[in-house]
């Protein structure tokens, strides 16, 4: 079982699910395409994903302004207070991960672990593009001292 399990487990949410919401609170109305994207997901494990949140009533979809077509999407109030309840068992599971090294070596690592994936994201086959369209990087190791 993932560390992320054992701290959230009670809750229902993996950390794949976690990592929807989590967008989806900083990027309201971003489309299920763009999402997949955002965190290296292919479009039909998102797609999977997100019918559970839906179903379970933390997300919702609506039609986009800019083009009929697309579907937006959204946290309910549901997902929000998930979110809020998911918060300290997440920090407590990264921190967890975290734990054999000093705060100077977390940031070395971090660092380190950003390098990495900047270097051969491209190369995957469903490279991240977070950290590419907001210029921030994808790891900030002030989150985690």
């Amino acid at each position: 079982m993932s560390l992320f399990l054992e701290e959230t487990g009670e809750l229902g949410i993996t950390n794949t699910q976690y990592g929807i919401l989590m967008v989806l609170k900083e990027r309201p109305g971003v489309d299920q395409i763009s999402l997949a994207k955002l965190l290296g997901l292919d479009r039909s494990t998102t797609g999977m994903v997100l019918g559970k949140l839906e179903k379970a009533g933390l997300v919702g979809r609506f039609i986009g302004t800019h083009d009929r077509r697309r579907r937006n999407l959204a946290l309910t109030d549901a997902g929000a207070a998930m979110l809020e309840r998911l918060a300290e068992p997440a920090r407590r599971a990264q921190m967890h991960v975290l734990s054999p090294f000093t705060p100077e070596e977390r940031t070395m690592f971090l660092g380190l672990l950003e390098k990495f994936v900047g270097k051969f994201n491209n190369t995957t086959r469903v490279p991240i593009q977070a950290h590419l369209t907001s210029g921030e990087p994808a790891f900030d190791p002030s989150h985690w001292q």
